[in-house]
């Protein structure tokens, strides 16, 4: 797809990745109406891509919320002739160790991370497949081929956002609406607090700019390839954990005293959402 034909809806517009994603998105003479829960930030980021003001669009939705979603479906059908991109990025890592996390976490991770985007795929699926070209592309995460202690519920829900971008797109085979999955490695966004910072500081753990990840992303459109991890050596490190799933078990074993450590640090009401 040329990218000058695109109107795309990006969930979680004002994060991180996102921003990033949306104005790389609109430099490269994309349509994008903006997604995200705070209708302030939305402006705001609209507001700095003035410079393209008639291709920007913003919609505030609570994505977890089944009405919410409707009507932003119907609004996105409608924006420019519909979309003809869906781009589901918005998400939750709740870093913690398992145990330490409540309920109503686990449940936002799953509404956030996995009900929110299949249901979004559903109800504009059919939308989709009524235009010439139109594509799906699911943000997952490294964490969603290697689970990871701390982010117990971050990386469930990334593998079952893997499993279904694979599923959907092989029953999609047949029709013209593409299917891609995106598994960026460890970001400097704001979804990480101080802990994770300095937990993988001290592990070593490479931390990309957001901006790798929307060139990454961008880039997906003009790929024959239908997924892609970033970054080495976590490209081998998929590969390896699902070959010979026991180095990884020993090397993350290795780990685990620091990752306890990091992750005991943060008090219960401090294990938030970002």
């Amino acid at each position: 797809m040329k990218l000058e034909d695109m109107r795309v809806m990006l969930t979680g517009a004002t994060g991180g990745i996102g921003r990033v994603v949306a104005r790389r998105l609109i430099e490269e003479g994309a349509h994008v109406l903006l997604v995200a829960r705070d209708e302030q930030a939305l402006g705001a980021l609209a507001e700095s891509l003035s410079f393209a003001a008639e291709r920007v669009g913003i919609h505030a939705a609570d994505i977890t919320q089944r009405a919410a979603r409707t009507a932003l479906c119907e609004a996105a059908r409608r924006w420019h002739g519909g979309v003809n991109v869906l781009i589901n990025n918005a998400g939750t890592n709740p870093f913690s160790m398992y145990e330490d996390l409540t309920a109503e976490q686990v449940d936002e991770c799953l509404a956030v991370n996995v009900q929110a985007p299949m249901q979004l795929c559903r109800d504009l699926l059919p939308s989709l497949r009524a235009r010439e070209a139109a594509a799906i592309v699911n943000v997952g995460s490294v964490c969603g081929s290697i689970g990871l202690p701390g982010f117990v519920a971050y990386s469930a829900t990334k593998f079952a956002i893997r499993g279904f971008s694979e599923a959907l797109r092989r029953e999609l085979a047949d029709s013209h609406v593409m299917v891609k999955y995106l598994a960026p490695r460890a970001t400097r966004t704001a979804m990480n607090c101080a802990a994770v910072e300095e937990m993988n500081a001290r592990l070593k753990v490479t931390m990309d700019p957001p901006e790798r990840v929307a060139r990454e992303l961008v880039s997906l459109f003009a790929r024959r390839r239908f997924s892609a991890v970033v970054g080495w050596p976590e490209k081998a490190f998929v590969k390896v954990n699902a070959l010979l799933p026991g180095i990884v078990d020993r090397a993350v074993r290795g780990q685990l005293s620091i990752v306890r450590a990091f992750a005991r640090r943060l008090r219960p009401q401090e294990i938030l959402s970002r």
